[in-house]
């Protein structure tokens, strides 16, 4: 019985180190921690009041408070700033699902001229930062709303065109693999049931690619739920998002700090929520699209 019981307890020739073993759990608890702090400093100054957040910083509490919770409404207009944002945010999403969708099964499935330049181009136009457009775009809505009279600066319509111009290119470069993952054969079958191109498209290909959509769509809601540039340019006060108006809690007389972190919190929970709700569908898109 000894026997055996010490038979069993033996380490494979294959396993690693002890030491190897423990130098990473301690690794991983440090990057545990220092991906925690943050989270645990907004959420204990959430919860205090003014005067202790504004003071000597203490890590335990010594009074909890959620009046910030219900002040940050009244401070500043955050549930129209929040309407504000779901409103572009989910418009810049659809609109960009839905023309990556089509130009990616077009450059996927056709062969036209051209068709290497473009999608070249729309790969290329990832490598410039943001705020060189900043600029251009700014003279092109301005002069578009003089000449015809459509008001594209300081409105919805023209924040959510700005979205599209970062959201968009890689939207289609994803996809682009992600069709080219899946086999024609489907296709084939598709019209020889009866289906034209985009009966193929709709009834066997998109759900098919719905991890690969999911992730796009995604990936283009959180660009333009978190953007400040383009928003603190772009927008006035009928049309200023939550990443602009968090700064109204920060007046010309005193920064209400644990409002701040309470509207920050507040604000995280949409795309926290939607990120846990379909990580797995963004996980699968981001790595099916890539080994061919």
């Amino acid at each position: 019985m000894p026997s055996k019981a010490l038979a069993g307890k033996a380490r494979s020739p294959l396993a690693p180190p002890a030491s190897f073993l423990w130098t990473r759990r301690i690794i991983l608890a440090f990057l545990t921690a220092f991906a925690l702090l943050p989270v645990y400093v907004m959420v204990s100054s959430s919860l205090k009041p003014l005067q202790d957040v504004t003071g000597e910083f203490q890590w335990i509490p010594s009074e909890i408070t959620v009046r910030p919770y219900f002040d940050i409404w009244e401070t500043v207009p955050l549930a129209h700033y929040f309407m504000n944002s779901l409103m572009v945010a989910g418009a810049a999403t659809v609109l960009s699902v839905t023309i990556a969708v089509f130009s990616a099964y077009a450059v996927s499935r056709y062969r036209f001229k051209g068709k290497r330049v473009f999608t070249v181009t729309v790969l290329s136009t990832q490598m410039f930062p943001g705020i060189l457009f900043l600029l251009p775009l700014f003279l092109i809505f301005v002069n578009i709303g003089n000449s015809t009279g459509v008001a594209l600066y300081g409105s919805r319509g023209g924040l959510i065109l700005t979205y599209l111009t970062f959201s968009l290119p890689f939207s289609i470069w994803m996809l682009i693999g992600y069709f080219d993952s899946i086999p024609r054969d489907l296709d084939e079958a598709a019209m020889v049931d009866g289906c034209g191109p985009f009966g193929a498209l709709f009834r066997v290909v998109v759900p098919a690619a719905i991890p690969g959509i999911v992730a796009v769509a995604v990936y283009a809601f959180m660009t333009a739920w978190g953007e400040v540039l383009f928003a603190s340019v772009m927008t006035n006060d009928e049309t200023r998002t939550l990443a602009v108006g968090l700064q109204g809690y920060a007046t010309q007389n005193d920064v209400y700090w644990n409002q701040i972190m309470a509207a920050s919190l507040v604000v995280s929970v949409p795309v926290v929520a939607g990120f846990l709700l379909l990580q797995r569908y963004l996980v699968a898109g981001l790595t099916a699209g890539a080994v061919k």
